[in-house]
């Protein structure tokens, strides 16, 4: 597989291979650089055009998977980035020097997104340093597989809401005052919400509610010239897999959806890319499905 950086033109996307070798991590969240292979997260064909020129952009779960790709493409776009991660510091380093490789400055915060408190110092470090916000992507999660109802304990399904969910509340809480006309909001639910995976009852109840979220809350700011959206991704080759599920499951990670593969990141960052800009100016409450080809009713 040809990808020996994580950014720049030695990536061609048409050599990539899409198959895995079973593997497994051992906790979450997981780390993209023990992934094999690397998820690749840059598209070196696409090239911005300044749609998010001068704006900030805040992104959770930026380290890596998805948000790295998305803030990779932000970057390409003229935005400079906050990435919000846990404790993943090799990951959110190596995406720090992507996003820096194109120009934009990147500043770093970890730390649990369980905690108000945390939330409100994102959006606090984030204006003491840039001044401003213009795009919030709410998008670190975590799903914890289980067989059954009742294998769930009561701590599993606390984390999974306080992470997925309730975050997501308390940092858009604490950022919407910040926020003027124009500025976007974007949450990244998924294909599981749709479809309701057995042995993901927790993390498809919380991905349900983003979708919902998203529609109540695009609502009541849109007065406000603020647009609230959402991104359902299907499966897609991201450190969540390795971190989540037995590792007999990654060789055939994807299978099911029509395409029978699972997405690349840098395949999915442009959706993110037109709903934070103004291309997407006439869109509000909406899901935007990249899944490789998977029928849902929204």
């Amino acid at each position: 597989m040809t990808n020996k950086k994580h950014y720049g033109s030695e990536t061609k996307c048409e050599e990539i291979e899409w198959s895995f070798p079973p593997q497994q991590q051992s906790r979450q969240p997981g780390f993209e650089y023990l992934m094999d292979p690397l998820p690749i997260f840059d598209n070196p064909k696409y090239i911005g055009t300044g749609k998010l020129k001068g704006r900030i952009a805040i992104i959770t779960g930026g380290d890596s998977g998805i948000g790295r790709a998305v803030a990779v493409a932000f970057a390409k776009e003229g935005a400079n980035i906050v990435i919000a991660y846990y404790d993943e510091h090799t990951d959110a380093e190596t995406t720090k020097q992507a996003i820096e490789h194109y120009g934009s400055s990147c500043l770093l915060i970890s730390g649990g997104l369980r905690r108000k408190e945390h939330c409100e110092s994102i959006v606090q470090k984030t204006l003491e340093t840039f001044g401003k916000i213009d795009i919030l992507a709410n998008n670190a999660a975590v799903p914890f597989f289980q067989n059954d109802l009742t294998a769930i304990s009561d701590e599993q399904w606390d984390l999974t809401f306080d992470v997925n969910i309730h975050a997501c509340f308390h940092l858009t809480k604490a950022t919407l005052p910040h926020l003027k006309k124009g500025a976007s909001i974007v949450n990244t639910t998924s294909l599981v919400a749709y479809i309701g995976v057995s042995q993901l009852i927790d993390y498809s109840t919380t991905k349900g509610a983003i979708v919902s979220y998203t529609r109540a809350l695009a609502n009541n700011l849109v007065t406000r010239g603020i647009r609230v959206n959402a991104v359902a991704p299907g499966p897609f080759w991201t450190p969540i897999q390795p971190a989540s599920q037995p590792a007999e499951n990654i060789a055939t990670l994807g299978s099911d959806v029509p395409m029978k593969r699972a997405g690349q990141p840098y395949e999915i960052a442009p959706v993110y890319v037109l709903l934070a800009s103004d291309d997407g100016s006439y869109m509000t409450g909406q899901t935007i499905h990249v899944n490789g080809g998977a029928m849902v009713t929204t």
